[in-house]
């Protein structure tokens, strides 16, 4: 991909120029010249001045001012890939032609904006030189003697330099004036194109992060309830000794596990439609519906609050939404985990901290270790849900958005811990 150039190397390379910005140049190299060379032919041909024989130099000079004045617009054409050579040629050729100023000042311009101090010092020398050599050597040989009397004179050379340094130094500063527009213009498209680049690059972040919270989402609102459904399923498959009254029930069982799976689902992509709600998330209110759903499979929970204020979960309505939100999701999650991979293990589950400080999460529960010649039974094992390593590493990221941590792992007594640590803000 073709990079841009640094910015003082675009300040000084002239931009691409259209076909009116093109014209216009030559238009205006040419307007002035035959102004001024009209100007002149009659100051030299007014009636009354011409003297002698001098009146027969007037024609061809006249002719040779106005061929110079031509090539000398011509040589615009390469101004841009020589414009210190193109100045001074212009310059040297205004010693003889008048009609060359506007040129000279179109090169002059375009020499200028390279802002390069001394090809500005060596054309102003060209320039003045010429002047110099133009008034005091080559116009008093062909203007009229009462003219040549009065502007052969050293003042008259010396306010000929000045008017030619002059237009000399308003086109420099003319140019330098546009490579700082250049310059400026450079920094501008540069800025806009870093924007641009941040734009899309946020974009792609916020896509991304959101596609992980559609991820994350998905899997804690349908990892419980599938679970729960492959569990009663494996029951009903595995064992033959059920009832009829039984086998009805864990099928309403399953059919309502389902049925919730299915709403759940409904509701997360409803809010990836344009302009669907935003879903209400579950907190801390809904873990004792949690807990019932977890007990009702036949797994042991002990939930320890004795370390909370009054021993006793403190009102949901009372803590920050941020904090009993990421709390019912950690626990959630590693509930159903101990479900799938500690099947018939008891998981003990301890609540910590106060207002102000920290909440401490901690869930316990022994890994089961089983050989391959051993047998699983369906009914406490969630088979149909083996881990894709998502859970946990979704819960650190909830973690951390919620400026807490969360560390887990195994310990050397074959007991699986996960312990989250939550800001309880007041």
């Amino acid at each position: 991909m073709a990079t841009s150039p640094p910015l003082h190397l675009q300040a000084q390379v002239p931009p691409p120029l259209d076909s009116w910005s093109k014209t216009s140049r030559y238009l205006f190299a040419a307007a002035v010249g035959a102004f001024v060379w009209i100007a002149y032919a009659v100051v030299l041909t007014a009636p009354g001045r011409v003297a002698g024989t001098q009146s027969d130099r007037i024609g061809p000079a006249l002719l040779i001012d106005f061929v110079f004045g031509v090539a000398a617009v011509a040589s615009l054409a390469v101004r841009r890939r020589h414009p210190l050579a193109v100045a001074c040629l212009v310059a040297a050729a205004s010693v003889v032609s008048v009609s060359s100023t506007g040129a000279l000042i179109v090169a002059v311009v375009s020499m200028a904006t390279w802002r390069r101090r001394w090809w500005v010092l060596v054309t102003g020398a060209v320039c003045a030189a010429g002047a110099i050599v133009s008034e005091s050597v080559y116009r008093p040989r062909f203007t009229p003697a009462e003219v040549s009397s009065s502007e052969g004179s050293a003042g008259a050379t010396a306010v000929n330099v000045l008017i030619v340094l002059g237009i000399f130094a308003a086109a420099v500063a003319a140019g330098f004036y546009l490579a700082t527009r250049r310059e400026l213009l450079a920094s501008l498209r540069e800025r806009a194109a870093t924007l641009e680049r941040e734009q899309l690059l946020l974009a792609s972040a916020a896509r991304n992060a959101e596609r992980t919270r559609i991820a994350r989402e998905m899997h804690d609102e349908l990892a419980h309830r599938i679970s729960l459904v492959a569990l009663h399923a494996g029951a009903l498959a595995y064992r033959e000794d059920l009832s009829r009254a039984e086998t009805a029930a864990t099928a309403q069982t399953i059919q309502l596990g389902a049925q919730s799976a299915l709403a759940e689902l409904r509701q997360v992509l409803g809010v990836l439609r344009d302009g669907g709600a935003v879903r209400t998330q579950p907190t801390l209110a809904e873990l004792p519906a949690l807990l019932a759903d977890v007990r009702e499979t036949g797994a042991v929970v002990r939930l320890d609050t004795s370390q909370l204020p009054q021993g006793a979960m403190p009102d949901p309505a009372g803590l920050p939404e941020l904090l009993s939100r990421t709390s019912f999701r950690i626990l959630q999650e590693t509930l159903t985990n101990a479900r799938k991979h500690a099947p018939g293990e008891p998981v003990d589950v301890r609540l910590s901290g106060a207002a102000g400080t920290w909440l401490d999460i901690e869930v316990r529960n022994r890994v089961t270790v089983k050989t391959g010649a051993e047998s699983v039974d369906p009914a406490t094992t969630d088979a149909a849900s083996p881990s894709d390593g998502v859970g946990l590493a979704g819960l650190g990221e909830r973690a951390a958005l919620a400026g807490g941590t969360l560390e887990y792992g195994a310990e050397p007594d074959g007991v699986f811990v996960v312990s989250a640590r939550l800001p309880w803000l007041t």
